[in-house]
Formats: structure tokens, sequence, C-alpha cells
């Protein structure tokens, strides 16, 4: 089964939190497709239930309730869009008897593992589950610098550094962000996120400037936990004393992409976008540069 954005027939929308799943609709209906949405009770907005027309609502588990909805609505394809807590995915759940049976038969006990699995389940009911990107393409940057201005050489040997430590923990499913200082790992992510790392980053450098570094797994899967920055991560890496982030091109979402590097170059925030597993390489202040 192939993904097929010429049939506005079929699509539906398995929503978790934040701003994620309301752009996965807006871009839907961009190209005439009108998503049957399934919304996480503990995750997702209530907003949700005014942006779409049709919502339904499941709690974390009722993984057999979903499959009929989906089923219901002729799903065919499905975007999964919105985080759920990874916190919540293992110690908040309470799974049905599919779920259940399907966290018995996991050989490892992480998201990854688990939201594989659920694919796999919802690909064997004929609900192809798609890359969580596929209407967002222009919010996904590909390699270059996306802001005015380029990072210093000190920024692009913390860069360079962070890079193979953020690649190295992501390839262990651990995070996918870390902080240094002067060549030094001042913090990694674990279950907390990004704008926390950032935050607890601050308080150990004591003042010390910092660049931040979010990569994706080794083997990202598009269909799920896409790495994100958002405007809140610019405000606070600002409020952190943090002047550098490094991304991976075409595997990252900006949302609110133009209004996010119009606050970077305002707070003197470089950003550029790296491709995967590539070594950083300086370039000239000019080159490549985002057009707002």
């Amino acid at each position: 089964m192939t993904t097929s954005l010429s049939s506005s027939n079929g699509w539906g929308l398995i929503a978790g939190n934040g701003r994620f799943p309301f752009l996965v609709l807006e871009g839907a209906r961009s190209q005439g497709i009108d998503m049957a949405v399934i919304a996480i009770k503990e995750e997702a907005d209530p907003e949700m239930a005014e942006s779409a027309r049709r919502v339904h609502w499941v709690s974390l588990g009722e993984l057999s309730k979903t499959i009929d909805l989906l089923r219901q609505q002729g799903v065919t394809q499905a975007v999964m869009a919105g985080q759920v807590k990874h916190n919540k995915i293992f110690s908040a759940i309470r799974p049905d008897w599919k779920l259940a049976k399907l966290l018995f038969a996991l050989p490892k006990k992480n998201t990854d593992s688990l939201i594989g699995a659920v694919a796999k389940v919802l690909e064997d009911e004929g609900i192809r589950l798609v890359d969580s990107t596929v209407f967002l393409k222009p919010l996904v940057p590909e390699v270059g610098l996306l802001t005015v201005r380029a990072p210093s050489e000190e920024e692009f040997a913390d860069m360079n550094y962070g890079l193979g430590i953020a690649r190295h923990i992501a390839s262990m499913d651990i995070g996918q962000t870390v902080v240094v200082s002067s060549q030094a790992c001042v913090a990694v992510e674990a279950m907390e996120g990004t704008d926390e790392t950032i935050t607890r980053a601050a308080r150990i450098a004591a003042g010390k400037p910092l660049v931040v570094v979010k990569v994706s797994k080794p083997k990202q899967d598009m269909r799920f936990d896409v790495p994100v920055v958002g405007l809140p991560t610019i405000v606070t890496m600002k409020a952190a004393g943090a002047t550098a982030l490094a991304i991976d091109a075409q595997r990252t979402l900006l949302f609110d992409r133009q209004a996010l590097i119009a606050a970077a170059n305002q707070a003197g925030i470089t950003i550029q976008a790296f491709a995967p597993f590539i070594k950083a390489e300086p370039i000239s202040s000019t080159e490549g540069i985002e057009q707002q």
C-alpha cells in the first residue's frame, strides 16, 4: 500500500498534545482532505473538538476502540501527530486486551518498540501509518544556515562535539538533545523534553554561553516521534543564554517556522541544519541564509 495524496478519502489523524495535530489538519485541508480524528483524552487539546468535523476521543491504552473507530470512518491511511509523554506511555496506560497482548510480546519496553508494534497492528487491520510530516514539508528545513548570523568558530566546535554525543544517545533511545559549553556536555535529555533540558543546563552552566544540539535517531521513523523545534524553545534558549542551535536537516519540524527564525534573529541566536550523520563544516556568514 502506497501513500497517496491524490485521494481526499480514507485519511485519519491520531492526535496527541501540542500544535502538531492542528498543523496536520491545516495541511490536509489545504489539499482538500477531510481527516477523521482520533484524539487521545489524556493528551489532545480540547479545542480539537472545534477544529475537525469528525472527532472521536479515546483513552491511552484503548487500541481496540481506536482501530474500530478508524475502520468505521473508512480510514486506510493515518498520521500520528502530537506527543504522548514518554512517562505516561508505560506508567499511565490501562491497556485493553489487544494492547496488553502487544505489550507482553514486546522484546524491548521502549517507546519506539511500542509505537512500531502499534503501527504493525494498524497495518494488519488495513490502516497504514504514514510519514507524520507528509502535509508539512515546508516546515522541514534543508541543509544550511537558517538565520542571519552564522555560527562562530567556537560555536561550530561545540556543534561538532554536541552532534557526536547527541547522535550517540539518540542511537540508544535515551534522548535527542544535548547542551554543550566549551566542548563540555552540560546536560543530556532523557524524558523531560528539550526545553527543560536547556533550563537545567542554564542552572548548571551559571552564565556560560550554551549551544543546543537536537538530532534525529539513526533510523528515525518519520511516522512518529519526529524531532520538533518551536518558538518556546527559542524563548527558553534566550533565557538560558544559549546562542546557537544545531538540528538535523530533513528530519526536524520547525513549528511557526518564519516566526521562529525571526525570533532567533532578534535574539542573536544562530540556527543551522546539518545533513544527518555528517560532520559540521564552517560556512561564510552569507552562504545559505534563508530569506524571510
